[in-house]
């Protein structure tokens, strides 16, 4: 038996700010190739690992080029609910949304932790599905299932279960919280965009070959290439191999860092422009002074000494005001 797990397509009909190709085309052509592979293998099935669209709610035209592909697949297609899927990231709106409805009307099936079994005859696939919602990564515990009456289990989530520490910032699983507890044969990752190296422990693997879309123009992203994942599964064992998309061009074609350069120098010149006034107002020692412009007035007197002032006036204006619309944003208003 033959499964194929690809995740987080994200179906959208604007193109990203970062992207300088023709966004639904490329979209469109990679579709084309997961679906194409997926009819030349025969696989039982096609497991989605969430995001399917980028938004609940997708524009009618945008889904039609789409699913006018979808349509020559085979196989059926097993979906798990990412974020994106949701109204608000709200669980309770699955039934409002596309991916709802075309799970009410059969085209999709919908995974959640009730076990689905795929079973040709020689071998039995137990699958099951965590689903994205707000406490995912509050103990790992939608990452955890049992394998019963099968020959190999498939666990699909969409929540941050990660190879590494990510830091108190971000909400997250460790996958070597969750090995020793679960008894998956294969857990397959979404969310994640970038993915992670293949994770084996005491024979169960953990996989997240990365977010079938590129969206950003960071440097992982750049970097990447997609992928999909196929699951080759022989009475009860089970290998697999991870498939890199031939249409899906180099990062560096198809991605532009201008935006985030521009952003980035900004922040930093904003962050300069800061540590400026902070030493200014130490050394006159007005710190206890409350009031925005009188501060900014008493700075620009004292910068008229520097030699840098000439080069930083033209600045000052436009940065203040950004510092200003940031702090009242900080109070609420």
């Amino acid at each position: 038996m033959r499964l194929l797990f690809v995740t987080d397509t994200h179906l959208r009909g604007v193109a990203p700010r970062n992207r300088t190709d023709d966004f639904v085309a490329t979209l469109k052509a990679k579709l084309q190739e997961v679906v194409a592979l997926a009819n030349e293998l025969q696989v039982a099935a096609v497991l989605h690992g969430g995001d399917v669209f980028d938004v609940p709610m997708p524009g009618l035209a945008a889904t039609g080029e789409f699913a006018s592909v979808l349509q020559r697949l085979e196989a059926p297609l097993y979906v798990v609910p990412g974020n994106h899927d949701l109204h608000g990231q709200n669980p309770a709106s699955l039934m409002r949304t596309l991916l709802g409805f075309l799970g009410r009307w059969g085209v999709v099936r919908l995974l959640d932790k009730e076990p689905v079994y795929l079973d040709d005859g020689n071998v039995r696939v137990q699958v099951t599905g965590a689903p994205f919602h707000f406490a995912i990564d509050d103990g790992g515990g939608d990452y955890i299932v049992k394998k019963r009456n099968c020959d190999v289990a498939v666990h699909i989530c969409h929540g941050a279960l990660l190879n590494k520490d990510f830091g108190p910032m971000v909400k997250y699983t460790l996958i070597d919280d969750i090995a020793p507890l679960t008894e998956a044969d294969y857990t397959l990752c979404g969310h994640y965009h970038l993915g992670f190296t293949d994770v084996c422990r005491d024979g169960k693997w953990f996989l997240n070959p990365g977010a079938l879309v590129r969206l950003s123009a960071s440097p992982g992203e750049i970097s990447r290439d997609p992928a999909v994942v196929v699951l080759f599964v022989e009475g009860e064992k089970a290998r697999h191999e991870t498939v890199r998309l031939k249409s899906a061009r180099p990062g560096s074609e198809v991605l532009d860092r201008s935006g985030l350069e521009e952003a980035a120098f900004r922040a930093r010149k904003r962050q300069e422009f800061l540590q400026t006034v902070r030493q200014i107002t130490s050394e006159a020692g007005f710190l206890s002074r409350t009031d925005p412009q009188a501060i900014l007035d008493q700075v620009l007197e004292k910068m008229k000494e520097r030699p840098e002032f000439a080069r930083l006036q033209a600045e000052v204006a436009a940065l203040w005001a950004e510092v200003l619309e940031e702090e009242e944003k900080g109070c609420g208003g």
